[in-house]
């Protein structure tokens, strides 16, 4: 089985800091990308998100985790974010998949993290669902985690505070913030499919705050208890529960992106849109959607094959089916075909000097093997059928693309 494809990433966010991001590919074109937003000061690299996105990589969902400013990899200070930066984090992280990859159609928080992307849902328009996983139903909830005096962060202006065993600085900048937020009123105005998941023991979060977040939303909404899972989600099998669960769910909203345009195409009409504003296209025909795009070295995400590839796909389905039908009819016995090929040209070089005329040639390596109890003369005709194959004979032809703009 073809694994799963791991890729480092940064982006930006509005504050100029630069984000370590990391992306779980699934070994096909994916069906959907998700953006996971971690447990607060945790980072992109906890065993719930690890281990939940590979899980949903598997089936076929893209997933982009990041560390939020001033964690893990990523630059900042920590000490000068808030529940609001990490929303425009989210909101950052959520343009870089729309410019480079695909845009995020599931989002998916872990604590205070589902409690950010409750927030930012709103501003991503793409997004279709929501999953939260031990999330508070409000920000204060993570103030009363701290094991400091708050009151006197509040009168000397920071303070450090102990969660989970760690030291960290909170301004007060930071507790003016999660009071000033008003969670109920952003969940009652989801309007996306949302999934509350929660462990009736968490000894972080108590599930009366899944109560909260699951009668504020209005439908459609469910709840899947996490039973006796802990908050951070450490044992493989509850996190592959959470994966599971996830995936099963988000299948039923995660829609294909509603196009612009003409959506009703004719037989033997395509049509290209742009999925990304790098190099990734959506391909359309009457009855068919799937990805191009370009391969990482030249700047693409590889979420497709590039178009020499399908350039290449066209000449061998129609090679391989020629023969097919062919030796069908005359009852011959071939059990199995099998068509390879190759371009000798690199498509990149051939791209950037596409107003150049000559100087060039294309080399197309195409490799038969045919299969079954056939005679030399039936395997040298087999052969010669294929070179009339009606794509074959379109890339003899003289062709002419004839171009024209419409509105």
């Amino acid at each position: 089985m073809p694994a799963i494809r791991r890729r480092k990433a940064s982006f930006k966010t509005s504050e100029g800091v630069e984000v370590a991001a990391l992306l779980e590919l699934p070994p096909g074109t994916p069906t959907a990308c998700a953006l996971f937003a971690h447990c607060f000061t945790c980072g992109k690299d906890t065993t719930a998100a690890s281990r939940i996105s590979r899980a949903l990589a598997v089936r076929g969902i893209a997933v982009m985790r990041f560390d939020f400013t001033g964690l893990g990899g990523s630059d900042g200070d920590f000490g000068n974010t808030n529940f609001s930066s990490n929303v425009t984090d989210l909101l950052a992280a959520a343009e870089f998949l729309r410019d480079n990859y695909l845009p995020p159609s599931l989002l998916i928080g872990h604590s205070l993290g589902g409690t950010a992307v409750l927030v930012a849902a709103a501003a991503i328009p793409e997004a279709r669902a929501v999953v939260t996983l031990g999330a508070p139903a409000t920000p204060e909830h993570i103030a009363g985690q701290f094991k400091a005096d708050l009151e006197k962060i509040r009168t000397q202006g920071e303070g450090e505070v102990e969660l989970a065993g760690r030291s960290f600085t909170i301004k007060r900048e930071f507790l003016d913030d999660i009071e000033n937020q008003k969670l109920e009123s952003a969940v009652a105005g989801l309007r996306k499919a949302l999934l509350v998941m929660h462990a009736p023991f968490d000894a972080i979060v108590s599930i009366d705050e899944a109560s909260k977040i699951f009668l504020a939303a209005k439908h459609p909404k469910s709840f899947v208890s996490l039973d006796s899972a802990d908050h951070l989600l450490s044992k493989r099998e509850d996190a592959e529960y959470a994966a599971t669960t996830i995936a099963g769910w988000a299948s039923r909203y995660l829609e294909l992106p509603e196009i612009t345009g003409e959506t009703n195409l004719a037989a033997g009409r395509v049509r290209v849109a742009e999925a990304n504003r790098a190099f990734l296209r959506e391909v359309f025909t009457d009855d068919h959607r799937f990805y191009s795009d370009e391969p990482t070295r030249a700047g693409g995400s590889n979420l497709g094959p590039d178009p020499y590839e399908l350039l290449l796909a066209s000449l061998g389905t129609c090679t391989s089916m020629t023969v097919r039908m062919y030796a069908n009819r005359k009852e011959w016995p071939l059990e199995d075909i099998d068509v390879t090929l190759s371009h000798r040209r690199d498509h990149v070089e051939d791209c950037e000097k596409c107003e150049e005329s000559g100087g060039v040639a294309d080399i197309i390596s195409r490799e038969i093997r045919l299969v079954g109890d056939l005679s030399e003369d039936q395997l040298a005709r087999l052969l010669e059928i294929a070179d009339r194959c009606p794509v074959h004979k379109t890339l003899h032809n003289e062709i002419r693309v004839e171009t024209r703009r419409v509105e």
